[in-house]
């Protein structure tokens, strides 16, 4: 815990950056790019050189880094279904085995591509029968055989809504969706968040996560989450610029809240995105930031936002996933108290990335 506060990460992964997967070179090595552009300039501790970053990440080092090296406490795997990758990024195979392993620290969204059609909904079932997925994970990319780059909207009627349906048939209730971050050298367009509101007025039995919240577009997403009571922030991405340069951290959230004043607190979780970034800096970050006085006299627009506080905190690291996904903490934790990490975890914190494949050239 994170002095006495639970942490649940809503985005984890184990990414497969190896040149070998590039099934579209272009925009696979455009995409691993910008992975490891946010990674640098991280700092000597936490910064690892390129050639041990970009290559394909096991899912044992990516569950010892996190639960090792950070004070996370259970976390949420994410498969990718980038088709620019042979394997989607992040293999629905590699979510199968984290759950295998570590039942007791994780549960798993599945991921689909909606423009595969029908072989979207077999695929859907299909995990959802393997991984017992709590969410299902979106990206607005989707490239052909040939690697042709196509986008859809999140309120297409013919190609998401569907899947929507079949979600909701076997139990699902949160649909995420990457945004804000393009993916490459594509159009912008398909990360823009306006194809929201349709889906979310559309689907008010669903929640709507926005993933990378407030990274782009914050005065568009302030209004949403104003008129929308089930659309929510991941703040990956936004955990990164907390940690690096926490203004820019205080004028996203408080961009963010310029329509919903204090209720900002309860629509934002914590999600790291860790492999690609420490968790642990991100951590220390989010419990040492507070606004200054300047930029709460500058927030609110319509609505006055307050201090942020421990008890702020504590929503945001799983207070609020664990309310909007029905999820109970007090079972959470217990199911940890004596796993395999448990013991591990009592010894103390360890050096960043000494638990993974490349601890020496990481310096540790």
């Amino acid at each position: 815990m994170l002095n006495g506060k639970y942490v649940i990460d809503a985005v984890v992964h184990s990414y497969n950056l190896d040149p070998s997967n590039h099934a579209v070179p272009r925009n696979a090595q455009g995409i691993t790019d910008m992975i490891f552009g946010v990674v640098a300039g991280s700092g000597p501790e936490y910064e690892l050189p390129r050639e041990d970053y970009v290559r394909d990440w096991d899912v044992d080092e990516t569950v010892s880094t996190l639960f090792l090296e950070s004070d996370t406490d259970f976390a949420i795997y994410h498969p990718v279904p980038i088709g620019a990758y042979h394997d989607g990024l992040v293999s629905v195979d590699k979510a199968a085995e984290v759950m295998s392993k570590y039942p007791t620290r994780f549960l798993t969204y599945a991921t689909v591509d909606p423009m595969a059609g029908k072989a979207a909904i077999d695929e859907l079932e299909r995990q959802a029968e393997l991984l017992s997925p709590i969410g299902l994970k979106l990206y607005p990319s989707s490239w052909t055989a040939e690697g042709k780059h196509r986008h859809f909207r999140m309120d297409d009627e013919e190609i998401v809504y569907p899947v929507y349906e079949k979600a909701k048939q076997l139990g699902i209730s949160t649909v995420a969706v990457h945004k804000a971050v393009p993916l490459g050298p594509v159009p912008m367009d398909a990360y823009r968040i306006g194809d929201l509101d349709g889906a979310a007025a559309d689907h008010p039995d669903l929640n709507f996560e926005i993933v990378h919240g407030g990274v782009a577009f914050v005065e568009e997403t302030a209004w949403m989450l104003a008129r929308f009571p089930n659309v929510f922030v991941n703040l990956e991405t936004l955990n990164i610029i907390c940690a690096k340069r926490p203004d820019q951290f205080a004028t996203a959230v408080l961009g963010m809240a310029a329509a919903v004043g204090d209720h900002i607190y309860d629509r934002m979780w914590w999600g790291t995105g860790h492999m690609a970034y420490h968790a642990r800096p991100c951590l220390e970050a989010l419990e040492n930031f507070q606004f200054t006085e300047e930029d709460l006299a500058r927030a609110g627009q319509f609505a006055p936002v307050s201090q942020i506080t421990d008890e702020h905190k504590a929503k945001i690291l799983a207070g609020n996933y664990a309310t909007a996904l029905g999820l109970d903490l007090d079972k959470l934790a217990a199911g940890t108290a004596s796993d395999q990490l448990a013991a591990q975890r009592a010894e103390g914190l360890r050096a960043p990335w000494s638990t993974s494949r490349t601890p020496i050239r990481a310096g540790a």
